[in-house]
C-alpha cells in the first residue's frame, strides 16, 4: 500500500493562512523574496494572483516539513495547478528557493496577462460531455471560454471571459446544474488564453536546475508519474495553460495502490474529491487533523506489505 500528499490550487487560499507557520520557513521565504511574507496573506494582498500562489507554495512546504519531522515521506505527491510547485519541492525535484522565484514570476505573468474581466467558474451537477457542448455553443473570438479542470465525474471548472462564463453558467443551470459559481481566481487558468505567459515562464525555467523526483511525482494534467527532469520542467512551466485532470490523477494514484491521501494546507477541497475515488483507505486533510495522528497513519502505511 502507498501514501500520497496532495497540494491544492488557487481558490483554497484564506486570510491569515501563513500566520502560525514555522518561523524558519517564513524567514527563508522572506530572504529569497526580499519582503515580509506575512504581508502576503491579508484580505487585500490576496486579491493578487502572485500573493495567492506564493502563500499556497509556502504553506504547503511548511506543513510538509512539519509533518515529515516524525513520519516517513509519502510514496507519491501531486498538486493541482500551483500545487504542483510545493509537490515538486517535497519530491526533491525543485529547490524551495527556486520555487519561490518561479512562483513569484508565474503569478505576475498570469496577473499581467488578464488583469480584469476574466476568471474561472465551477459547474457542479452536469456530466463533462454536457458542459463541453455548452462551451462549444458559447465560445467565440469575443466570448472565449474553455474547459479548465476535470475535478470529478460531475464537477468541472471552466475558464474565460466574464461574459462567456456567465452565459455558460446560465445555460448550465437551465440544464439542471446544482451549482455554477465564480471561483476566487482572477485569471483564466488552464486554457489556451495563458499560452503566452506559460512560454515566458518556460524561458525562466530553462536555467533552473531540476533533479529526478525522489518520490513519485504525479502530473495533475497528464494524470501519470513523471520521472524525466525535462518532462517535469515542461509540466511545471506549462500547467497554467493545460487542462487539469484531477479526477484522473487521483484515480491513477488509487490504481497504483495509494490508500492514504493527506491534503496539505490550506483547506480540504481535494479531500472531498478523493472520497469519491477511494473505495478503501483513508483520506484526510492536514487542516483540522492532529499532527500525531497523521504521522502515525504515514508510519502505519509505510510499514504495510504491498
Amino acid at each position: 500500500m502507498s501514501s500520497l500528499f496532495v497540494f491544492p490550487g488557487q481558490g483554497a487560499q484564506r486570510v491569515g493562512m501563513l500566520h502560525g507557520l514555522a518561523p524558519q520557513v517564513l524567514d527563508e521565504a522572506g530572504d529569497v523574496l526580499g519582503e515580509d511574507v506575512l504581508q502576503l496573506d491579508s484580505a487585500e494582498a490576496l486579491q493578487s494572483t502572485r500573493a495567492v500562489q506564493l502563500c499556497l507554495l509556502i504553506a504547503g512546504v511548511a506543513a510538509s516539513r512539519r509533518l515529515l519531522e516524525q513520519a516517513p515521506a509519502p510514496d507519491y505527491v501531486a498538486g493541482l495547478s500551483i500545487g504542483a510547485y510545493p509537490a515538486a519541492v517535497v519530491a526533491g525535484a525543485l529547490g524551495f528557493e527556486d520555487a519561490l522565484r518561479l512562483v513569484s514570476l508565474r503569478g505576475e505573468l498570469m496577473q499581467q496577462a488578464y488583469p480584469q474581466g476574466y476568471g474561472m467558474t465551477a459547474i457542479i451537477g452536469l456530466e463533462l460531455a454536457a458542459v463541453e457542448a455548452l462551451l462549444a455553443q458559447v465560445h467565440g473570438d469575443r466570448t472565449p471560454v474553455y474547459l479548465a479542470n476535470i475535478n470529478a465525474d460531475n464537477q468541472v471548472v471552466i475558464a474565460g471571459s466574464d461574459a462567456a462564463m456567465s452565459n455558460v453558467a446560465k445555460l448550465a443551470r437551465s440544464l439542471g446544474a446544482g451549482k455554477a459559481c465564480r471561483l476566487a481566481v482572477s485569471v483564466p487558468s488552464h486554457c489556451p488564453l495563458l499560452e503566452t505567459p506559460a512560454r515566458a515562464l518556460a524561458q525562466a525555467f530553462a536555467d533552473v536546475p531540476l533533479k529526478a523526483p525522489a518520490l513519485g511525482y504525479l502530473s495533475g494534467s497528464r494524470a501519470r508519474p513523471l520521472i524525466n527532469t525535462e518532462a517535469l520542467r515542461d509540466d511545471l512551466a506549462f500547467n497554467m495553460c493545460r487542462v487539469v485532470d484531477w479526477r484522473g490523477t487521483v484515480q491513477s494514484a488509487y490504481e497504483r495502490g495509494v490508500r492514504l491521501q493527506v491534503e496539505l494546507p490550506p483547506g480540504a477541497v481535494l479531500t472531498a474529491l478523493a472520497r469519491r475515488v477511494f473505495e478503501q483507505g483513508t483520506v484526510m486533510a492536514f487542516d483540522g487533523a492532529r499532527l500525531d495522528t497523521l504521522q502515525a497513519l504515514l508510519r502505519e502505511e509505510g510499514n504495510r506489505q504491498p
